[in-house]
């Protein structure tokens, strides 16, 4: 029987486990911090990847011109504990190329009842 289970659902064990790898590489106490530097430095990837609920809200116009196109998705996850609500930049292929906000939240109901409210 296969089994699977999305970053979303797994986001407290991932992130326990970057810890804990970086504390091995380089120390006790030195994991959390450094942790915390690659999630914002990596911020859009791990928000689309922790995502449980997607909505598409329109394209993305931006100055410069690519040979693609971009689309704004409202998303929904949990990541490290906390729900959150953003709104990313996906190409084509379905990657996070940007992120335009975030909003944390305490609970899931206020997280999806932000989601909800998102236009």
């Amino acid at each position: 029987m296969a089994m699977f289970q999305t970053l979303g659902g797994a986001s407290d064990r991932v992130v326990a486990t970057l810890v804990a790898g970086l504390e091995i590489e380089f120390g006790r106490g030195a994991g959390e911090a450094l942790a915390q530097r690659f999630l914002d430095a990596e911020e859009s990837d791990f928000l689309w990847e922790a995502r449980v609920s997607e909505r598409w809200l329109g394209t993305y116009d931006r100055v410069e011109e690519n040979d693609y196109e971009l689309d704004r998705v409202a998303i929904i996850g949990r990541l490290d504990g906390r729900w959150f609500v953003a709104v990313s930049i996906v190409d084509g292929e379905g990657n996070a190329r940007g992120l335009m906000g975030r909003r944390s939240f305490r609970s899931e109901r206020e997280a999806r009842e932000a989601f909800a409210a998102r236009h």
